[in-house]
């Protein structure tokens, strides 16, 4: 897979394409690819991870791959404007040393800025760890469920409506 950089912000939208592709087919080999779609001196940020550079993003993904089975995203909705990008996905996976028999999936989203050759110069993830991963775990996940009932406005809202007269 190989990639046209956009030479003007009307080629932002085939850009974007492209790097969806590369998200949805990502391979462990195509990893070895991201200086093509990415700025050598990128940020990457998500709810575990902060790093500059391709290589550390490579990283990023290779951990990925090694730590999980049969990873991968699907974009569900895309939204451009200018030089930046929203994406809403899941990402589907099974655990290796925790139920590994069970499909596993995570909605989240991402925030893409750009620079002037239509690589990604800023990567921003967005995705509860609370609700998406640390409630699916055994003791971790009890605790996590508690603690959101325990500071639900909706539950509020139910005991106050039990208390009115």
């Amino acid at each position: 897979m190989t990639a046209d950089l956009p030479s003007t912000s009307t080629d932002m939208n085939a850009a974007v394409d492209r790097l969806i592709q590369l998200y949805e087919q990502l391979t462990p080999d195509l990893i070895r690819q991201l200086d093509t779609f990415y700025a050598a001196d990128a940020h990457f940020k998500d709810p575990f991870n902060d790093v500059r550079g391709v290589p550390a993003i490579a990283g990023i993904f290779d951990h990925m791959f090694d730590t999980l089975q049969n990873p991968h995203f699907i974009v569900t909705q895309k939204l451009v404007q200018g030089q930046q990008a929203f994406l809403a996905w899941e990402f589907h996976f099974r655990l290796q040393r925790w139920r590994p028999g069970i499909d596993q999936c995570i909605n989240g989203a991402t925030l893409l800025c750009f620079d002037a050759q239509g690589r990604v110069s800023q990567h921003r993830d967005y995705w509860d760890t609370a609700e998406e991963l640390y409630e699916k775990l055994p003791l971790l996940g009890a605790l996590m469920r508690w603690l959101r009932k325990a500071g639900s406005a909706s539950r509020k809202t139910a005991h106050a409506d039990r208390s009115s007269p």
